[in-house]
């Protein structure tokens, strides 16, 4: 599929970084959930300082948080850009560590929750919440992720 994802990383977290694997998460994602067409999405790997900024910008709230999404959903001629997804890596190692499972795993999630928000999915009502839960379990699995959940520390998401 046409689709071009575009990795940054802050130099402070590229060794936790694997961009095969998130860049191709992020594809099956596409894939999964979106019209195959071409398009393009930026994946954003910072600290917390970033998150914390962005998220009392953008949401009111004054913390850092694991995953913020940025849709844009902009057409250039033939392609698609759908928005950003910033992930904090100091957020995700803690999850990781408190759920008991790889940081790679945990990034994974991140990388599906944050794709499937600019692709329209929400969490804030039970029925919502259920069917983002489903999509985010449905694509894991397919991608033979070990995460395929958020784990408890992640629930108030």
């Amino acid at each position: 599929m046409p689709y071009t994802i575009h990795v940054y990383a802050d130099e402070r977290y590229t060794q936790w970084v694997n961009v095969r694997l998130l860049t191709q998460t992020a594809r099956a994602t596409l894939s999964h959930q979106a019209a195959p067409e071409p398009s393009a999405l930026t994946l954003q790997f910072a600290g917390d300082a970033l998150l914390r900024k962005l998220n009392r910008e953008f949401m009111g709230q004054d913390y850092a948080t694991d995953v913020l999404s940025f849709p844009a959903d902009v057409r250039t001629g033939a392609r698609r850009y759908f928005g950003d997804v910033v992930i904090s890596i100091p957020r995700a190692r803690a999850q990781a560590k408190a759920g008991g499972h790889p940081l790679p795993a945990e990034l994974q999630l991140l990388v599906v929750h944050g794709i499937l928000h600019l692709l329209g999915h929400d969490h804030a009502t039970r029925r919502e919440k259920a069917k983002m839960w489903a999509a985010q379990a449905e694509i894991l699995t397919q991608l033979k992720a070990p995460l395929t959940a958020p784990a408890l520390v992640n629930e108030a998401q």
